[in-house]
């Protein structure tokens, strides 16, 4: 029996991937043409497309998704949206999470190499190149241009997949230390589902079912300084520890007792 349901979940993966694959190719002639109009208005009628694409692939994925506000979120304010990095899922739920507002995502610029999906990829998204001071200081100074635009951005504080029997991986600096220096409030985002869905381990775990989201409150950074990016770090990490805790996210007990 069980390995009838790993070779189900396996034909249900290939269905997914084919189809998230021919959805793309059906898009890709919207997207060159919205690259025309720059970076800014091209970029948003990108992630225009992309919610588009998200809706569908969600629906035809059978994932159910909702989001839970546990304070009102306000679409007219600028945030740094930080969230919980655990699944292949992430970067479609974000489509589903955040809405009616401009935002770009910080992307990883290996991504950009995929065929079609790379170009979507570099339209979209700020590409982060961790392979230098030098070239990781160019991915800030992007992302500091997009928020002086009035853009959100949309960053995961681990970096990569969180790994461990910890709700949350360590986190980096660099969220906290752009959220202070435009001064931007932060809005961290609970991930609960994405690992159930699709996790790290392998490409064919897709699953139907849930997906929920939490806006936690907004953290204010106001007349911080870079002198206190550590002590942000912490505070928000500690929330969203938390957090993830109090809503039983499944990968803390999963992974623990693996």
């Amino acid at each position: 029996m069980k390995y009838l349901l790993f070779a189900i979940q396996g034909l249900f993966s290939i269905y997914g991937f084919v189809l998230f694959v021919l959805i793309m190719l059906l898009l890709f002639p919207l997207v060159i043409i919205a690259s025309f109009f720059g970076k800014i208005r091209g970029g948003n009628i990108i992630y225009n497309i992309c919610q588009g694409w998200a809706d569908v692939i969600m629906l035809f994925w059978g994932i159910r998704h909702r989001n839970i506000y546990e304070v009102p979120h306000d679409i007219n304010q600028q945030y740094v949206f930080i969230f919980n990095h655990i699944s292949y899922m992430d970067i479609p739920i974000i489509m589903k999470v955040i809405r009616n507002q401009h935002f770009r995502i910080l992307g990883k610029s290996e991504m950009a190499k995929i065929p079609v999906f790379g170009f979507f990829y570099r339209n979209a998204v700020v590409m982060v190149d961790r392979s230098s001071a030098e070239k990781r200081a160019r991915s800030v100074q992007k992302l500091k241009a997009v928020i002086r635009k009035g853009i959100s951005v949309v960053i995961a504080p681990e970096g990569t997949f969180n790994m461990t029997a910890k709700p949350l991986k360590e986190f980096y600096d660099g969220a906290f230390k752009i959220a202070i220096e435009t001064q931007t409030p932060i809005k961290p985002i609970l991930f609960l589902d994405t690992y159930d869905r699709l996790n790290y381990k392998s490409i064919f775990t897709l699953s139907p079912g849930r997906s929920r989201a939490v806006y936690l409150e907004e953290i204010t950074v106001s007349g911080l300084t870079v002198k206190d990016v550590s002590m942000l770090k912490e505070k928000v990490y500690s929330l969203m520890e938390e957090k993830l805790i109090a809503y039983r996210a499944s990968w803390i007990s999963v992974v623990s007792s693996g």
